[in-house]
């Protein structure tokens, strides 16, 4: 009977103890996982919300890159961390891609994960160099059809939303063009300028400096409204395709089996800060739209990114490994 009873007053301890942990987070820094190398489009709006959770938190927030394999390194080492609340991931929409691209994963993006909260969404934008005669989307339009497979259009990498959102605008103007896979947007970037591609679908974030100098011109935005940072240029729906909307999403998720009063306060904390003046300051200087979620919206909208890109890469037959 006193063993019992020792037994049962140990298990009440425990759950204890581990209610009184979790009460208490964060007591210690917290690892935001970036799948993506520093720089980037996804890493400059991680590292604004790290910031600000800093701040919020009173604990630091460090963002560690692990990119590579279009954010898979990330993903699955993120997935395999302590289920504590310790580390997060800062996903994008490659965790909607990833499962229809690659034959084999060494991480589920359903089971693996917990959603906390979407934060933002980062327009793509329908980049031409000055080459190309076209000063808007129908004429672009129209000189693609008039010379089919004579374009290349880059991208940062195969099975990129760069890539797939390219492929997917492309298909629905009915347009053949060939896709230019990089290591990356940066170098995508500089053989556009260079006119070594003539056309690219990049995140309005990673766009905007070269749009403004002159470089590159700006056809049309993918958001189903115009952008604040790019009043002058239509949306892909107003102009050629109605009610065409798409977008480089981004969230952040938690190792499946992290405690659900640690979720519940991290999606508070990060609602809280996306809502921050100083948050919306910087993600709108960067062409990014803040969004906010509850864990179980957002796990509902991932799962319909998955099969709705699912759509896109079986149509197009486009495998990774």
């Amino acid at each position: 009977m006193k063993k019992a009873l020792l037994a049962g007053s140990l298990a009440i301890l425990a759950l204890a103890g581990a209610a009184s942990a979790q009460a208490a987070w964060p007591e210690r820094p917290i690892t935001m996982v970036v799948p993506f190398p520093p720089g980037g489009p996804t890493d400059l709006v991680a590292r604004v919300l790290a910031k600000q959770l800093t701040d919020q938190l009173g604990q630091t927030v460090v963002v560690e890159n692990k990119g590579g394999a279009n954010g898979n390194i990330g993903m699955q080492y993120a997935a395999a961390a302590k289920p504590d609340g310790y580390t997060v991931l800062y996903n994008t929409s490659s965790i909607a891609l990833s499962p229809n691209l690659y034959r084999s994963l060494a991480f589920d993006p359903v089971k693996d994960y917990a959603p906390v909260s979407s934060t933002a969404v980062i327009p793509l934008v329908l980049l031409v160099h000055p080459s190309v005669p076209a000063q808007d989307t129908r004429t672009f339009v129209q000189y693609a059809r008039e010379h089919p497979g004579k374009l290349s259009y880059g991208s940062a990498g195969a099975g990129n939303v760069t890539h797939l959102g390219a492929l997917l605008l492309l298909r629905s103007l009915e347009i053949d063009a060939v896709h230019v896979p990089y290591r990356g947007s940066a170098p995508a970037m500089t053989d556009l300028v260079g006119g070594q591609v003539q056309l690219m679908t990049n995140t309005l974030n990673d766009s905007l400096g070269f749009i403004r100098e002159g470089k590159l011109r700006a056809l049309a935005v993918t958001s189903g409204a115009r952008s604040e940072q790019l009043p002058d240029v239509p949306t892909v729906a107003e102009t050629v395709v109605p009610g065409f909307e798409m977008g480089a999403w981004q969230g952040v998720v938690v190792p499946a089996g992290t405690p659900a009063p640690i979720i519940d306060k991290l999606n508070a904390e990060i609602r809280r800060a996306l809502q921050s003046p100083e948050m919306t300051k910087q993600l709108k200087a960067q062409g990014a739209q803040a969004l906010g979620s509850t864990p179980q919206e957002y796990a509902a909208y991932i799962k319909s990114e998955i099969a709705r890109w699912g759509e896109v890469v079986k149509a197009a037959n486009v495998k990774l490994d």
